[in-house]
């Protein structure tokens, strides 16, 4: 949902976007803040900013992949959202308090029922001088509502009046409940109140778009240069595509003076021991989480030498069957799959990032008692009864009959040693063959929306605060984020129960009674619950990571 695709948006394993998350899937691991001490790495170029003496005010970061899509609207994983973060910023923002608060919305009315929004917006502009109106929000969100576009997080709108049908065919665009009622005068009508909304216009869907030049170039997002125009505390200047994306002050931010850093540069190199090599040579100030990972390998070391940031994160590490084709169209057979893994051996021998073995998919986060599950980890012997059944519901007679498994994740050594354990547990525990395939970011997650898989690994970080953002991704079969092909009626019911429930404990037992046909039918297949692990320098002050791994340097300086 809300955010991320997490499925994109990073991320790796063991380390920590995703994604990413999302949020939103995430093709790396997300982070949080912590307060172990970093690594030091003096900086001796001349001061550019008021808070740092005379230290530079350039961060040097690494995305681990290309993002993607530039575009809010298209954006679905948390290598693309930790850049859109940095260089658009919508009706609200999140602060270091970690609450959303107002951003280009310098006024909020909530109507009694808490169904209509009324947002005044404040005296800002974009990077090319043009004013920020509340026809660039309405332009923005109606455009991801649109169907030809085939924005895969339109579902994210779906809590606005009409917006549902118009992204399904069976509403009109002027039926949306958003409208732009002047220049400064955005008023949003809502389905239901909708406790979290705040947080949503935080989100990068929710971003806005300069709509004159949108309208008149389509391809404005496909590259920096004088189309792309952004409304946050930074300006996009250089997107040498695969190499790297450079971000300058923008001196147009309404909020600029709250600014401290000149120029950040986001180079993109996908090799986890590469970019630590990189940090340690002091080309980096920061190496993991939340945007990409650290070699599993090397976490024990810098956990010993003090070196390690960590923090538990409101994300999950997963993986997805394609349930349209044999063998996993059958639950039986996906069953077992999820039954014969040992997830605390991968935490300790593979990840070591202390995550948390995960046989639930909502993290104890936000659901407390879904740190013991729906099902015992490493559970052999009901592993073993489930594929014998599922083999006899299929019409086989034993594994080698089976249809030829492979498993598939995209390109990371972190991704890489789990999908190898995982292998190996399956053929040790099953009896059955895996070949493991993995490709670049950008392939497989279009191999995942267009089921051109059979399992496949993903990580959702969450969007907003709320269960319903891990759920109602699988709602339709056909849902931008489903990627299974799942679709469960009790299931949909569910989840449409607790969009109008206003009793919150009657709200969270629909919520937790849908994820148990989840983790029963399991078209995804949990495998743990995310830590964020990163090291930086330690002159580095004031980045802020949120409790849903999206990562702001508005705040952050270098310290002489």
């Amino acid at each position: 949902m809300k955010k991320r695709i997490m499925i994109v948006l990073s991320m790796l394993l063991m380390t920590s976007l995703v994604f990413a998350a999302c949020s939103k899937p995430t093709n790396n691991q997300p982070g949080n803040t912590g307060n172990n001490k970093g690594t030091t790495s003096e900086r001796e170029s001349p001061a550019q900013g008021d808070a740092g003496g005379n230290a530079s005010q350039e961060l040097r970061y690494n995305l681990h992949s290309e993002p993607p899509s530039l575009h809010p609207g298209l954006a679905n994983d948390n290598v693309s959202g930790g850049v859109l973060n940095q260089i658009l910023e919508g009706l609200t923002t999140i602060g270091k308090s970690g609450k959303p608060e107002k951003a280009i919305a310098e006024q909020i009315d909530v109507s009694d029922d808490q169904k209509v929004y009324t947002f005044k917006l404040r005296d800002a502009v974009w990077s090319n001088g043009d004013p920020v109106t509340a026809h660039d929000f309405e332009y923005a969100w109606k455009w991801v509502l649109d169907p030809a576009n085939e924005a895969k997080y339109a579902y994210q709108l779906y809590y606005i009046e009409g917006a549902e049908q118009a992204n399904t065919g069976k509403g009109s665009d002027d039926a949306i409940g958003i409208n732009a009622l002047d220049e400064k005068t955005l008023e949003v009508k809502l389905v239901n109140p909708t406790p979290f909304f705040l947080e949503l216009t935080s989100f990068y869907t929710y971003l806005p778009i300069n709509s004159k030049i949108a309208e008149a170039n389509k391809n404005w997002a496909d590259n920096a240069g004088d189309l792309y125009t952004s409304n946050g505390p930074f300006k996009l200047v250089e997107w040498s595509h695969n190499d790297k994306v450079v971000l300058l002050k923008n001196d147009s931010y309404w909020d600029k003076n709250t600014v401290k850093l000149d120029k950040i540069t986001m180079t993109i190199v996908n090799d986890e021991n590469t970019v630590l090599g990189m940090f340690e040579k002091n080309e980096l100030d920061w190496a993991g989480s939340p945007i990409g990972a650290l070699p599993t390998d090397a976490i024990p070391s810098l956990r010993d030498s003090g070196k390690l940031h960590s923090q538990a994160a409101a994300s999950t590490y997963f993986y997805k069957f394609n349930t349209t084709e044999k063998p996993f169209n059958n639950a039986n057979i996906r069953r077992a799959f999820a039954y014969a893994i040992d997830r605390q051996a991968i935490i300790d021998n593979v990840t070591q990032g202390g995550q948390f073995p995960a046989t639930a998919f909502v993290p104890p986060s936000i659901f407390a008692d879904n740190s013991k599950g729906f099902f015992a980890d490493n559970d052999i012997d009901k592993a073993k009864g489930f594929l014998q059944k599922g083999l006899e519901e299929l019409g086989y007679k034993d594994v080698s009959e089976l249809p030829a498994i492979t498993l598939s994740y995209n390109t990371s050594e972190g991704h890489q040693k789990i999908a190898q354990a995982i292998q190996d547990m399956w053929t040790k525990n099953l009896g059955v063959e895996v070949t493991l395939e993995n490709s670049e970011w950008a392939v497989y997650i279009e191999k995942l929306h267009s089921l051109d898989y059979q399992v496949g690994r993903m990580g959702w970080i969450a969007d907003f605060n709320d269960a319903v953002n891990f759920l109602e991704m699988f709602r339709d079969k056909d849902g931008g984020n489903n990627d299974t092909g799942w679709e469960n009626a009790q299931f949909k019911d569910l989840l449409a129960k607790s969009s109008t429930e206003k009793d919150a404990a009657k709200r969270t037992q629909l919520l937790k009674d849908a994820e148990a046909i989840l983790m029963d039918e399991v078209p995804v297949l949990p495998i743990y619950f995310y830590t964020n692990n990163w090291v930086v320098n330690d002159k580095l002050k004031d980045v802020f990571i949120d409790g849903l791994s999206n990562i702001y340097f508005k705040w952050a300086y270098f310290e002489a």
